[in-house]
C-alpha cells in the first residue's frame, strides 16, 4: 500500500534520528524528575556515542544535570509550565531569549520528557520556534507538526524511569544499563569529608541523613514527628544525625532541632546539590519524604526510609533500584495528586517508632561494613 505524503514525512523524520548529533533533552520540573530521566539520557549516549547532549532544565534540575557525565552542557530555564505556586512573573522576554539561544545552538533534535499529567507541546513550540528540526514527545493530544514524532504511552502503570526509556526507545535509543546516573566529583566529596571530620563525626558510628522538607505540603511528614524520629535514631541506634534542606527550609530544620532532646548537625541552606549528594553517598541511611533527595539516595545506592504519601502511585515514583522501606497508611483518598492535603494527611499517620523500626530492619538486611568517612583524603 502506497504511503501518503504526510506518512512519508513522518517516516523520514523518524529515520533522521539516527543521524542526530546535537541533541537537546528537556525536563523542566524538579530535581528528582531530572534524576529519574538519567537512564534515558544514558540510552541516547550509548546509542549515539558521538552525540553532544544538552539538558534544558529548571534551576534545581540543572544542578542534578551538572552531576551527569552523559551531558555536555546544561541550559537553565524557569518555565511557567513548572510554576506550581504561580510565583513566576509574566515575562515573555524570558522565552524569547531562550528561543534565540536554542536557535544559535543549531540542535538536530529535541526530546521532551514529561510526567503523565504534563503536555510536551509548550516546550515543543519553543523548539519549533528555535528551528530544531526533530521534536519528540509523548501525548494523546493533537500535536500537529509541533512534534515530528508523537509517541503514545503504552497502557498500564509503570515507573517513571521506564516511561523515559520507552520514549527514547521510540526513536531507536536503548541501553543495557538502566541505572540512575549521578557522579559526585572527587573534589566535592573531599570537601564534604573534611566538613564532617571538622564537625566531629565519628567514621565508626552510624551516620543518618534526615531530610524533612518537600516542595509539596501534602507529601511532607509532620515536623514534630521528624524531630521524634531523629531523637529515636540517636537513642536507639546510636546514630549521628545530619538534618538537610534547601535555603527556604532552614526555619523548618531549626524548628526540628529546637524540639529535639539530642543535638544534631544542620546542613540546611549550607550545601549545593553536589555536596548533598556527597553527604548522602557517605551516609549509611537516609530518612525523607517522597522528594528529590530520595532519588539522590537511589542514585548513589544509599538505603532509605521513604515516607511516601499516597498523593502519587509508588509504582511510578518510588526510588529506583535501591534498598528501601516505603511507609504510609492505606486511605480511601489514595492517588489524589493534591499539592495540599484537603483532609488530615492520614496517609502519613506513621509513628516515629515505626519509622525507626523500619530503619533498623532495613539496615539489618543490607548493612555492609560501615562507610568510612575518614577514608578519603
Amino acid at each position: 500500500m502506497k504511503l501518503l505524503a504526510w506518512q512519508v514525512r513522518k517516516r523520514e523524520w523518524l529515520d533522521a534520528w539516527s543521524d542526530a548529533r546535537r541533541i537537546l533533552v528537556v525536563r523542566l520540573d524538579s530535581l528528582g524528575d531530572v534524576i529519574l530521566t538519567t537512564p534515558a539520557i544514558h540510552a541516547i549516549k550509548e546509542s549515539q556515542p558521538a552525540a553532544r547532549i544538552t539538558l534544558l532544565a529548571s534551576p534545581v534540575g540543572a544542578q542534578a544535570g551538572r552531576l551527569n557525565p552523559d551531558l555536555d552542557d546544561v541550559i537553565v530555564y524557569d518555565s511557567p509550565m513548572s510554576d506550581a505556586w504561580l510565583q513566576l512573573p509574566q515575562a515573555p522576554e524570558r522565552e524569547f531569549r531562550l528561543v534565540e539561544r536554542l536557535r544559535q545552538a543549531e540542535f538536530d533534535g529535541a526530546i521532551i520528557f514529561t510526567s503523565y499529567h504534563q503536555s510536551p507541546l509548550p516546550a515543543a513550540m519553543l523548539c519549533y520556534l528555535a528551528g530544531i528540526p526533530l521534536r519528540l514527545g509523548a501525548t494523546d493530544d493533537g500535536a500537529g507538526s509541533l512534534l515530528t514524532t508523537r509517541h503514545h504511552w503504552p497502557p498500564g502503570l509503570y515507573h517513571e524511569v521506564e516511561r523515559a526509556l520507552n520514549l527514547v526507545g521510540a526513536v531507536g535509543y536503548r541501553t543495557r544499563d538502566a541505572e540512575l546516573v549521578l557522579r559526585v566529583p572527587t573534589a566535592v566529596r573531599r570537601v564534604v569529608h573534611r566538613r564532617l571530620n571538622a564537625a566531629g563525626v565519628d567514621p565508626e558510628r552510624l551516620l543518618v541523613v534526615v531530610h524533612p522538607g518537600c516542595s509539596m505540603p501534602a507529601r511532607t511528614y509532620e515536623w514534630q514527628r521528624f524531630a521524634a524520629v531523629a531523637d529515636l535514631l540517636i537513642e536507639q541506634m546510636g546514630a549521628q544525625v545530619v538534618l538537610t534542606g534547601a535555603t527556604d527550609e532552614v526555619p523548618l530544620v531549626e524548628r526540628i532541632r529546637s524540639r529535639m532532646a539530642h543535638p544534631a548537625l544542620s546542613w540546611a541552606g549550607q550545601s549545593s546539590v553536589g555536596e548533598l549528594a556527597a553527604l548522602i553517598e557517605m551516609a549509611d541511611l537516609v530518612v525523607t519524604n517522597n522528594t528529590g533527595p530520595a532519588h539522590i539516595a537511589a542514585a548513589v545506592k544509599t538505603p532509605l526510609v521513604d515516607l511516601f504519601a499516597w498523593t502519587n502511585p509508588p509504582e511510578q515514583w518510588r526510588p529506583w533500584r535501591v534498598p528501601q522501606r516505603l511507609l504510609n497508611r492505606p486511605v480511601p483518598c489514595r492517588l489524589c495528586y493534591q499539592r495540599i492535603c484537603p483532609y488530615d494527611q492520614s496517609c502519613l499517620d506513621v509513628s516515629p517508632a515505626q519509622v525507626v523500626e523500619a530503619a533498623s530492619s532495613l539496615l539489618g538486611q543490607v548493612r555492609a561494613p560501615a562507610r568510612v568517612v575518614g577514608a578519603l583524603v
